[in-house]
Order: structure tokens, then C-alpha cells, then sequence
């Protein structure tokens, strides 16, 4: 946590996005994405998968949680839907100020819990590298790679999650 938040008033709230959100999640995204120390160039290629919109946010298949603190997003999730009971963690984003100070553990429970609830059983994450113990700590497994839509040649570590189903 950032040396000008007292711990009293750190009180992080997760919550549904709003679609008028949209904006402010991608910067985010960006902005945690950068924190591991790519160049420039990089960052450039991926921009575009870093970018969430309206639509996004509404989407039936999809579901957005922001982590917030005194009103400012400071972290969050999208779980998409897949078939066969089935979701894919489509982003898990913290404001870099945040990283390591429990809110991308908070996320990852509640996206289990919010996919529990919705009947899946699994929930599949491709990480970035830098997240891989970040996701086994989590109670993920190593599942493969996938190769990176914004940079071919570049693999992806996949992770699986065993979700217990809320009835």
C-alpha cells in the first residue's frame, strides 16, 4: 500500500463495473501491465488487449468486478463464460500502487465465489509470467501455454482452477 494510505482508511469494496467504467479499467490495465517493467514497444503491441469497452462491460457472457477504495477503482477482474460449465478469467488487473497489498487475492476469491455461483466448475487463466506464482498460490494448476494474440511467438503460461459450485 501506498505510504499516503493509512490502513483505517483502506477500506477496498468490490462491486459490479459500470459500462461508463470502461475507460478508466483499461487505463488501469495498462498501468499494472507496465508495472513489471516492459518497454516501450511492448506495451505498444499489447495496448490493444489491454482495452475494455462498453459493450464489453455489458456483455451477457462476461462479468466485471471493480475493486475500489474511497470510490477509485484500484483493481479488477472480468470472467467470461465459456460452454461446458466452464470460464476463462479474462483479466485480473491492480493499480500498481496496490500490487502485493491483498487485492488481487480478494479478486481471485471472489471471482471463485461469483463463479461457483454461476454453476462453473473450472476457471481457466492465462497469465502473464510474472503472475505464475501469483496463480499457484491461488490454488491453480499449470495447464500449457497458449501463444499471445498480440505477439506471435510469445507463449502464455495457462492455469486451471477447480471451482466448487454454489447450488
Amino acid at each position: 500500500m501506498a505510504d499516503s494510505d493509512s490502513r483505517e482508511d483502506f477500506r477496498p469494496v468490490i462491486r459490479l463495473a459500470q459500462p461508463e467504467e470502461a475507460g478508466a479499467l483499461s487505463t488501469l490495465a495498462f498501468r499494472s501491465k507496465a508495472y513489471w517493467g516492459y518497454d516501450i514497444d511492448f506495451m505498444k503491441r499489447c495496448r490493444d488487449e489491454l482495452k475494455f469497452s462498453v459493450d464489453d462491460i455489458r456483455s451477457s457472457q462476461s462479468r466485471f468486478y471493480v475493486c475500489e477504495n474511497a470510490g477509485e477503482p484500484i483493481g479488477f477482474y472480468a470472467l467470461r463464460l465459456l460452454e461446458d460449465s466452464m470460464a476463462e478469467l479474462d483479466a485480473l488487473f491492480v493499480a500498481p500502487k496496490f500490487i502485493r497489498c491483498g487485492i488481487g487475492t480478494a479478486l481471485v476469491e471472489h471471482a471463485k465465489r461469483t463463479a461457483g455461483q454461476l454453476g462453473v466448475g473450472m476457471v481457466v487463466i492465462q497469465g502473464d509470467p510474472n503472475a505464475e506464482a501469483f496463480y499457484l498460490s491461488m490454488g491453480a494448476v499449470a495447464g500449457g501455454y497458449r501463444e499471445s494474440a498480440s505477439m506471435p511467438g510469445r507463449y502464455l503460461p495457462i492455469f486451471k482452477l477447480t471451482i466448487e459450485r454454489v447450488d
